[in-house]
């Protein structure tokens, strides 16, 4: 696809935008993400949610106070396409557990990010969130998006380790980005390129594979260790991460 490299920038030859993400459901070994509809997936999420009002410190929204408020803002977010939600299915137990989005869709620059990612107690330890990230990003670069981007709170050292977990390469942080709930947010960014995710994959795959776990679950394997050579730049935030 790249054509001569010169003053200008390398030269796409060849480049075409790639579709918007549709309605079909993105399937794996653990974990089904469902396009987000209010009452399909309302009251599962909330019931995964309730108790646990720390997941929203560092959303523009949340917590909710009750399954009819979670059930209103479903059904109006879930109505857009930009951000476009899904739900993340437990295919072990059958219970919708988290939520994540692409959004920021662009698909004449090729790029896309993933975010307003919330997930349960019950879905944050094991494979499964780390799956229904990979199908994602698995989908993302499939469809021809070149950039896939990952941005959160600066102070949110919980996503900024999951992205470099994840593969992605820090990039910088944004001063005085956003307000968010009356509050400053500096933000962190974070990317993969096109070119880095077949290495990115067979990281994924290895580490997702049965063999990497115990019969207890445990990981033989750390993925972070697998990401490591893939990724471009470390979050300096994370030193000894």
């Amino acid at each position: 696809m790249a054509g001569r490299s010169d003053r200008l920038g390398v030269e796409l030859a060849g480049w075409v935008p790639p579709a918007r993400p549709g309605g079909d459901a993105l399937e794996g070994r653990l974990v089904r993400l469902e396009r987000l509809e209010a009452d399909a997936h309302a009251a599962d999420l909330h019931r995964a949610f309730s108790g646990d009002d720390a997941l929203w410190d560092y959303m523009p929204y949340g917590p909710f106070s009750s399954a009819a408020a979670y059930h209103r803002w479903a059904k109006e977010t879930a109505s857009g396409e930009d951000p476009a939600f899904y739900a993340i299915r437990r295919l072990d137990t059958g219970h919708a557990s988290g939520v994540a989005s692409f959004l920021r869709i662009q698909p004449e620059a090729g790029s896309v990010e993933v975010g307003h990612i919330c997930l349960s107690r019950e879905l944050q330890k094991g494979a499964a969130a780390t799956e229904a990230m990979f199908l994602m990003m698995e989908w993302a670069f499939a469809a021809g998006y070149r950039r896939y981007e990952w941005k959160c709170n600066a102070l949110n050292l919980a996503s900024r380790r999951a992205a470099q977990r994840l593969g992605f390469s820090f990039e910088g942080v944004f001063r005085n980005h956003m307000v968010v709930k009356g509050r400053n947010r500096d933000t962190a960014w974070f990317s993969v390129i096109d070119s880095e995710w077949p290495a990115l994959r067979e990281a994924f795959a290895a580490w997702l594979s049965p063999a990497n776990f115990d019969a207890a679950g445990r990981q033989r394997e750390r993925l972070s260790d697998l990401t490591r050579l893939v990724r471009a730049g470390d979050d300096p935030a994370l030193h000894g991460y």
